[in-house]
């Protein structure tokens, strides 16, 4: 008697689970698709938890879900190992962009129709980190971020000084600096990222543009190509404080918001950063004038977030409705104004005032892509260029340059070079 009342209890549970089950799947609403992205820019989180909730709020077909985790690069490449793809991902244009491409876990979108209008300068700059030549369009460029110098406006009218256009200029202005007794620039080398805010900005006028493609391809090397680059990056020195390795990025932020440097050779990310430290400080800026020869000067820009459609994604459709809304010209204005950035959409938007000494470069799109892009982070270039600023030796830091890129870059130089060899 007592088997048969649990028997009984039991199949009267299983019943209650089963409509439970039932009711469970009966109430969910299969014509809703859900997106997932997750985005690489923890700073923005605020930006994106209120872009989900504006489309969640609009949008009965598809809901968003924006993931922003602090350390989104390691957390992304768990998730492909595990083939646990997200449908969109938010990167920057760089090496890890790159890889994503050639391991072809990326969809290609050249039949989106919001490419067009993309600036396309940008668009060019994502063409240049094809590992080798693809058929197609990979990510869609969002907003950008320049490196070139900030300036104390204030400063710059006490003295009535003038921007500079040209390489002399900026050297002569500099020593005019010193005999009045104000440090020309700040540089907070402690931190070892801060070192290639310079170098690039040098670099994107005084090297190629495809100068990574060009050593890979065996047709030339860095201790040729940089060669100038090292020696101007090497001049500035002379410019900034005693140890430019003394202080880390926040020092220097703070010492040139306080107004102890003249310049600061860095990007428009460090703009807010400043702010928050001297919210009434007046900044310029302009592009790093590394050639004699105006035209020749090209600002250093790169995409500093791009979204790509992932090639596991199950409804692609979907997936570009939502591209729409991020690039709806209302949405990039909100982004702009939070994050000091630049636009990669073409159109009407009010850019920082601090921008406005690079506007005309970025409209006429006079722009190029930031070498570092290029570099594998295991190479640490910028711990190299640390290095190359406390020992001061040109032709030691470019041949430790050269070799340290052939022993990380191996399989990549092996890729392109087999390519090359297919085309003969």
């Amino acid at each position: 008697m007592k088997g048969k009342i649990l028997k009984c209890l039991f199949l009267s549970a299983a019943c209650v689970f089963a409509g439970i089950s039932l009711q469970s799947c009966g109430s969910k609403d299969t014509s809703v698709t859900e997106i997932e992205i997750v985005q690489y820019k923890p700073e923005a989180a605020s930006y994106f938890k209120q872009v989900e909730e504006e489309f969640n709020a609009t949008h009965n077909n598809i809901h968003l879900t924006i993931q922003s985790p602090n350390d989104a690069s390691t957390i992304l490449r768990t998730r492909f190992i595990r083939e646990d793809y997200p449908d969109i991902i938010g990167i920057g244009g760089d090496i890890n962009y790159s890889y994503y491409m050639d391991a072809g876990i990326l969809a290609d979108i050249s039949d989106y129709q919001g490419l067009q209008y993309i600036n396309q300068a940008y668009l060019d700059i994502d063409e240049g980190l094809k590992i080798i030549p693809t058929e197609g369009v990979f990510a869609v460029p969002y907003v950008a971020n320049a490196a070139g110098i900030l300036y104390n406006r204030e400063i710059f009218e006490e003295y009535n000084w003038q921007v500079p256009e040209t390489w002399d200029e900026l050297i002569g202005l500099c020593e005019t600096m010193k005999a009045e007794g104000v440090l020309p620039f700040e540089f907070g080398f402690k931190d070892t990222w801060t070192c290639l805010a310079p170098w690039n900005s040098l670099a994107v006028g005084l090297a190629p543009a495809d100068t990574a493609k060009q050593v890979n391809a065996g047709s030339t090397t860095f201790s040729v190509e940089y060669r100038e680059t090292a020696e101007k990056y090497m001049q500035l020195m002379k410019y900034g404080p005693t140890d430019p390795c003394a202080f880390n990025y926040n020092d220097a932020c703070t010492a040139f918001a306080r107004g102890e440097s003249a310049m600061y050779t860095i990007g428009s990310y460090a703009v807010p950063q400043i702010l928050s430290i001297n919210p009434d400080m007046k900044i310029g800026s302009f592009t790093m004038p590394a050639n004699n020869v105006k035209e020749e000067n090209p600002l250093n820009s790169g995409i500093d977030l791009q979204f790509c459609v992932m090639a596991d994604c199950k409804n692609k459709e979907a997936a570009y409705e939502v591209l729409d809304f991020l690039l709806a010209d209302e949405n990039i204005q909100k982004y702009i104004d939070a994050q000091t950035a630049i636009p990669c959409k073409v159109g009407e938007f009010q850019l920082a005032e601090v921008l406005d000494g690079m506007e005309e470069d970025i409209v006429n799109g006079n722009m190029k892509d930031y070498q570092d892009h290029y570099y594998p982070s295991e190479m640490a270039v910028d711990a190299q260029l640390q290095t190359f600023v406390i020992r001061q030796d040109v032709g030691a830091f470019l041949e430790k340059f050269d070799k340290d890129w052939l022993r990380y870059n191996r399989d990549i130089i092996y890729k392109v070079q087999k390519y090359e060899e297919g085309l003969k």
